[in-house]
């Protein structure tokens, strides 16, 4: 917990950030994706018959959830995952279920939830609800499914849409990143900002988070495509994200093939010094020290001691050599009805 003279510091600090450059901050409001293209047929559930939803208890609060649910689709099987039982476990048996007898699989929980699903619905080729009930539901706002009954409605009109799938492969491995994957600082970036997010607004706290995680990190030696470098941050969303700069907050599509690659270099001399100066001033695009392109693959190999990542909010372990690359519109998941 912070000491009161240090929340007192950082709302001071804040202010006087926001103050003096808010001509420029973004003010764009966070908005979901396109649907995504093309559509295809997935199954009308009248009711929920016919999909198995698998509730993670431990993501939210699930006697809300599941009164609403059962008030939404009463003929849905819901499936509680209580804390202490395996999730991925819960996951497999549903999926399983589901692929034996037709219908769809749901899920209530966060962004690593939803992850986990996802991956199984891709391997047994079975349609995703996606129901927002975790601290995080950054992908389920961009498929513009806010709340419960924006699914449910879904789930019954039968909309369907494919989507990309981010992929992680290291030392024989493969995960998957619905959002974004990152290394380096980035993660500690993230949490600094949300740290201070509700008193100080996104960009203040971005602002402060920034220069905290800057005096106190390290940047990582990688090798990126081949090439050495030493970097501060690599961050790769699935799929083009908006604004520019260090809070990417929304997607106007989820299927353009594309990684959103962001990477702040380490080795410039005053390479800590550049990066705020241009953050501050709003000319972040021009640094020599930050860079902002696509790819559709990228090879991220480790000098020394491999760094942790981070997907979709989870913290993994790297391997020597990482390959980041895109599955194009291998999720089927259930879209807005009215969209």
């Amino acid at each position: 917990m912070h000491s009161p003279t240090r929340v007192l510091a950082d709302i001071a600090l804040g202010a006087g950030i926001a103050a003096a450059t808010c001509h420029w901050w973004p003010r764009h409001q966070d908005e979901p994706a396109d649907s995504a293209r093309p559509k295809v047929p997935v199954p009308a559930l009248p009711s929920g018959d016919g999909l198995v939803v698998v509730v993670n208890t431990d993501a939210g609060s699930e006697a809300v959830t599941e009164v609403e649910l059962r008030a939404l689709l009463p003929r849905a099987d819901l499936r509680l995952c209580e804390a202490g039982e395996d999730l991925h476990t819960a996951l497999r048996e549903a999926a399983a279920y589901v692929w034996a007898r037709g219908g769809a699989l749901g899920v209530v929980g966060g962004d690593g939830t939803v992850n986990a699903a996802a991956a199984l619905a891709v391997e047994s080729h079975l349609p995703l609800a996606v129901f927002p009930g975790g601290t995080l539901n950054h992908f389920a706002t961009d498929l513009g499914l806010p709340t419960l009954k924006d699914t449910a409605e879904a789930v019954e009109s039968g909309r369907g849409g494919t989507v990309d799938l981010g992929r992680v492969t290291g030392d024989g491995d493969c995960t998957y990143f619905l959002n974004t994957f990152s290394i380096g600082v980035y993660p500690e970036l993230v949490r600094a900002r949300e740290a201070r997010e509700t008193s100080l607004g996104k960009w203040p706290a971005l602002a402060l988070g920034l220069l905290r995680v800057l005096a106190d990190g390290t940047p990582i030696d990688v090798a990126v495509d081949g090439q050495p470098r030493r970097l501060w941050l690599l961050f790769a969303g699935n799929s083009r994200y908006d604004p520019p700069g260090f809070a990417p907050s929304y997607r106007p599509s989820l299927d353009d093939g594309l990684l959103d690659l962001r990477i702040v270099d380490g080795k410039h001399p005053f390479a800590r010094t550049r990066l705020v100066v241009a953050f501050l001033t709003g000319t972040l695009a021009r640094s020599r020290v930050y860079q902002e392109t696509t790819a559709v693959r990228l090879r991220i190999d480790c000098v020394g001691k491999a760094s942790d990542y981070t997907r979709d909010g989870e913290v993994g372990p790297a391997s020597d050599t990482l390959i980041i690359d895109k599955r194009p519109r291998a999720l089927t998941v259930y879209l807005p009805a009215g969209r």
